[in-house]
């Protein structure tokens, strides 16, 4: 599995081309503190930048019959692959696949933080949704973040024990398996096992991230792992040996979850947390060891003649996505053509409204009431589609759902683009679409038996309450699971059949690059894989955010002429997707990421 990498990472595309054709982001000065930089150091709006563009390659799909896995880097959907050759079924193909991006890719998940799995069981007809995002530590309070009455800055935050929630991927994974798996665990383990013993090469976009991410070394372990001895990141094509995570995963592999939430591994990741000389945190060893994933009910939606299925509370993905969609069946949206002013205007403006909704009664429902049928409800987004004008743009508020009256302030939490997703089905008929995440990129910085832990406190809102003392929705309390806009989406054909499996990275902006993508593919007929490539729409409330090719200058400036702020920039996304279509599997990989498709 470790030889010729470059070649199968980049097959057509030389390392000198990969940064000739960088994106423009790839370009731009941005002032970066090296590593050793003290965390309490001002950090610019500019640097939070985490996981930026690194390049984009040609359009990247694949077609098969049997089985399909669409991961964000190729020794991650060779790993699947190989498990959906042997007879595993999509969750076991999902299990090895998470192992090795833990590794390949571990700026953006990895076991030590968090993931929603949408899981299709083709016997029984059934979607279940397992949610393994982290959850607070028990000691914290609403003013967790808060220091001398100021919310603290994004980065002093992120970097370091203050910032981890107790992880939850594995607890997830071990529990889908025991419902949905088939190969044996251990088996799951090998590809990453062998991988991380026998090295990988360090790509482009891992070098590229490593320089240009803020304060990636500035604690001894991950320095020591990432940089060489004058302090430079790992060159291109150095073979990464991580012998550490090699021996955690034979620990999991032989015993299962326990020894990560009870045992020597729970006691390293509290150690790391707690004991950090800058920032320290309170989670303990109860906290690890009362961490629980948990089995939900999907959120299902209506757009067009399909059901759109996605991620319930605590991730707003579900929700906002099929608001999106739910908004813009009920425009003229089939009169206008992908890359017009008029299409983007008028999915800017769903998106908004939707994000309204989002932003003030998503959070965790364990601990918040959350209207979450109501905001996709018919006729509530028939009444919300209303207020889209199709000649100007106009301000977005929040609606009032079904007979919900507890009305919140809207708070937004700083989620960064620094995660993964994955689309996998397998020859049963089963399929996953999973988003898993470390939060910020390369995550809390802490590096723990050769993985590093997330940084997904910083979810939540850093503001408890408002000016006139109303609480926020996703303020931070004990126990609670963080608000997330990962988005993982299994659309179904009118007969219940599966019909397409996607998702994305990009922080809150995976809602508009998951709706994107199904509107382009299911409601105007495009490919899937060139529904990917298709540029990119950010419109999250302030702003309509553009990929420098996606409009030309004259719908540019109709769009302004509407009354929007237009603005020219790379949209980082990583979207994985499947389509079945004439008895076949269609899968797509971002040309934005190193991501593949592999099937028979």
């Amino acid at each position: 599995m470790n030889t010729s990498l470059l070649s199968s990472l980049y097959p057509r595309t030389s390392l000198r081309a990969f940064f000739r054709t960088c994106s423009l982001a790839c370009a731009l000065a941005v002032s970066v503190p090296t590593f050793g930089t003290a965390p309490s150091q001002q950090v610019t709006q500019q640097e939070i930048q985490p996981e930026v563009a690194t390049g984009r390659t040609e359009i990247k799909s694949a077609t098969a019959s049997d089985y399909m896995a669409v991961t964000a880097n190729p020794h991650a959907s060779a790993a699947a692959e190989q498990i959906l050759a042997r007879g595993g079924t999509a969750v076991d193909a999902a299990i090895a696949a998470q192992l090795v991006l833990g590794l390949v890719e571990p700026q953006s998940s990895g076991i030590g933080g968090g993931a929603f799995m949408l899981s299709y069981r083709a016997d029984r007809e059934k979607l279940y949704y397992y949610d393994g995002r982290e959850t607070a530590p028990m000691a914290v309070d609403e003013n967790y973040f808060i220091r001398d009455g100021k919310p603290r800055g994004f980065f002093d935050a992120v970097i370091g024990g203050n910032s981890v929630g107790v992880p939850g991927v594995m607890r997830m994974l071990e529990l889908a398996h025991q419902r949905d798996g088939k190969l044996p665990w251990k088996e799951l383990f090998q590809p990453a096992i062998a991988l991380a013993e026998e090295g990988f090469e360090i790509s482009p976009r891992l070098r590229e991230l490593l320089i240009r991410m803020p304060r990636v070394a500035v604690r001894p372990a991950i320095r020591d792992y990432f940089f060489d001895a004058d302090g430079e990141p790992l060159a291109v094509g150095h073979l990464l040996k991580n012998p550490d995570y090699a021996q955690t995963l034979r620990i999991l592999a032989e015993q299962g979850t326990k020894p990560f939430y009870q045992g020597e591994i729970a006691e390293a990741i509290v150690e790391a947390v707690r004991n950090d000389p800058e920032n320290p945190g309170v989670m303990t060893r109860e906290d690890m060891a009362d961490y629980r994933a948990k089995v939900r009910e999907p959120l299902c939606s209506t757009f067009l003649t399909y059901r759109v299925c996605g991620a319930a509370p605590p991730s707003s993905g579900g929700t906002t996505v099929g608001a999106i969609l739910g908004m813009l069946q009920h425009t003229p949206m089939a009169q206008f053509q992908v890359g017009s002013a008029e299409l983007t205007h008028l999915f800017t403006e769903a998106s908004e409204l939707a994000f309204a909704d989002r932003n003030t009664y998503s959070a965790d429902a364990d601990f918040v009431e959350v209207p979450t049928q109501a905001m996709v409800a018919p006729h509530y987004l028939a009444q919300r589609a209303k207020l889209i004008n199709l000649e100007s743009a106009q301000p977005a508020r929040p609606g009032v759902p079904g007979e919900f009256s507890d009305r919140r302030i809207k708070a937004k939490s700083p989620e960064m683009p620094n995660t993964s997703h994955l689309s996998i089905v397998d020859k049963y008929g089963n399929g996953v679409s999973m988003t898993t995440s470390i939060e910020t990129g390369f995550g809390s910085r802490l590096l723990v038996k050769g993985f590093l832990l997330n940084n997904q406190l910083t979810d939540f809102s850093f503001v408890p309450i408002n000016a006139d003392k109303q609480r926020v929705a996703n303020r931070v309390q004990p126990g609670k699971r963080p608000r997330s806009s990962m988005s993982p989406t299994i659309v179904f054909n009118e007969d219940g059949s599966l019909r397409l499996l996607v998702g994305s990275p990009g922080g809150s902006r995976i809602i508009d690059y998951t709706a994107r993508t199904i509107l382009y593919h299911l409601g105007k007929g495009m490919p899937i894989a060139e529904a990917i490539d298709a540029g990119n729409i950010g419109a999250i409330g302030y702003r309509v955010e553009v990929e420098p090719e996606t409009l030309t200058d004259s719908a540019v400036k109709k769009l302004e002429a509407m009354g929007h702020k237009v603005v020219r920039k790379e949209l980082n996304s990583g979207i994985h997707a499947i389509a079945l279509m004439g008895g076949k599997l269609h899968g797509g990989a971002d040309p934005r990421r190193e991501g593949s498709a592999l099937g028979r």
